[in-house]
């Protein structure tokens, strides 16, 4: 700036000076008259030019001042908004399903616990629904026992026998009227007597439930699935049964007992274990008989179990023939986190869906998540009613086709009769299993014990190839 100032200050020097000499010349002679207004149109455009350099001097200062201030605004808002993380954060990702695994677990939890209490309450509101309680008819027959005909001889046994109950008032009577016209017109007379146990879950003792499930009275049957209507076996479903004091129990009778122990995973896990002992045994054989097993719902919440059945499914290619069934209410139900341990089984081993109480089917979303079986049983097409036939958007004879498009088969359950087989082949059902055609039966101990198959040995090196000393000899010149 001050360089410009002084030539400013020069050229109004300059013109000063013109003017000074100039001037009373330009009286006497007009060109030197000419040359003064030339020198000063000179000193004018000179004072324009300096000015004009003045002001583009400001300008080029100001447009600094406007980009210092820009690139202040510009890192403000840039300091404002928080970064990104980086795509590939492996960090960020696996907290991300870690978190998600843990809200799995705690829905599954809350969902259990919800179960359980609506459980008990419905038991307890049975309990409470009963006329008598089941320990009154027991002292009624054991009333009996007292009066005997060695009553009034043998004093000394019944001696004992006072203290132990505690004097109800019927005793003397019992003892002094004959023994049977008082069992007819006694106010607790024995017809009432217990009932024999029923099949109930809640009548079963769940300890001794438990006990047995500890002990490892379980065991693991199959019912063949038969094509129609030539009747061959093209598949089996491993089936629970549990030995309790010499009775064999379904999985109704016992499944509760265990949800309420929390013993179900552990149910599935042995389960697994023997399916897979009996998916290698077929496999040896050559047959290509697929295996399914149905999963408790509760399994879903225990992303452990799915784990160990990825890792036992990648390392042995044998257990290809087997599939894994949840229940239609699991498979509409699933989250996130469940869909994500069911996707390193998917192409590994085969899903199916089981217990059906709905035929209602979105049969691209099945097809989507890799189900290529769906068990429905036998009553819901054969006799569907008019309410039933309402959970169906696709007619009946035309839902084994539809579901046979995705790539999916149909397989009906629990045909118990032989009548029921023709209509069946008139729906154009494919597959059936149930009583009519073969019950569950054990299998085999000796395909139970059969040792685990061995790793393939390592392929054996090469030997070296031996030539004659002469072609050495040969290389050689």
């Amino acid at each position: 700036m001050i360089p410009v100032l002084r030539r400013y200050a020069g050229l109004l020097a300059a013109g000063l000076l013109a003017l000074v000499v100039l001037g009373p010349l330009a009286v006497f002679a007009p060109a030197t008259s000419a040359l003064a207004l030339g020198t000063l149109a000179a000193v004018a455009a000179g004072l324009a030019q300096v000015r004009a350099a003045t002001l583009k001097a400001r300008c080029d200062k100001l447009s600094g001042e406007v980009d210092l201030l820009s690139r202040r605004l510009l890192k403000a808002e840039t300091a404002a908004v928080p970064p990104r993380p980086e795509a590939g954060d492996a960090a960020l990702r696996a907290e991300v399903e870690e978190l998600t695994v843990e809200l799995g677990l705690l829905s599954g939890i809350v969902r259990d616990l919800t179960h359980v209490v609506g459980t008990q309450d419905s038991e307890i509101a049975a309990l409470k629904a009963r006329p008598e309680p089941r320990p009154e008819p027991v002292r009624a027959q054991a009333a009996p026992e007292p009066v005997s005909p060695p009553l009034p001889g043998g004093p000394g046994p019944i001696q004992p026998a006072a203290p132990i109950e505690p004097g109800p008032p019927a005793q003397p009577i019992v003892q002094e009227a004959p023994p049977a016209p008082q069992l007819v017109p006694a106010p607790r007379p024995i017809p009432p007597r217990p009932l024999p146990r029923p099949s109930a879950p809640w009548a079963e003792s769940e300890t001794e439930i438990v006990r047995a499930f500890e002990a490892d009275a379980l065991e693991i049957h199959l019912q063949p699935v038969v094509t129609l209507p030539q009747r061959k076996v093209t598949a089996y479903e491993a089936l629970a049964r549990l030995r309790v004091e010499g009775r064999l129990m379904e999985p109704e009778a016992f499944l509760p007992a265990l949800e309420r122990y929390g013993r179900t995973t552990e149910l599935d896990r042995r389960m697994l274990q023997r399916a897979a002992t009996v998916a290698r045994h077929l496999a040896r054989r050559g047959s290509e008989t697929m295996l399914t097993y149905g999963l408790s719902p509760l399994s879903l919440f225990e992303p452990g179990l799915l784990r160990e059945l990825a890792r036992t499914v990648a390392e042995e290619s044998a257990l290809a023939g087997l599939a894994i069934a949840l229940p239609q209410a699991s498979w509409n139900g699933l989250d996130g986190g469940q869909r994500g341990l069911l996707l390193p089984l998917r192409g590994r081993i085969g899903f199916s869906l089981d217990r059906a109480d709905d035929l209602r089917f979105d049969v691209a979303q099945l097809a989507g998540l890799g189900v290529g079986q769906v068990k429905v049983p036998a009553e819901m097409l054969l006799r569907p009613g008019p309410d039933r036939r309402k959970l169906s958007d696709i007619a009946i004879e035309d839902l084994a086709p539809a579901l046979a498009r995705a790539g999916i088969r149909l397989v009906t359950t629990g045909v118990t009769d032989e009548a029921d087989v023709p209509d069946l082949i008139d729906l154009d059902i494919p597959y059936a299993q149930g009583a009519a055609f073969a019950a569950p039966r054990p299998v085999r101990a000796e395909v139970l014990t059969a040792p685990p198959p061995e790793a393939p040995p390592p392929p054996a090196e090469p030997e070296p190839e031996r030539r004659p000393f002469r072609s050495v000899l040969r290389r050689a010149v």
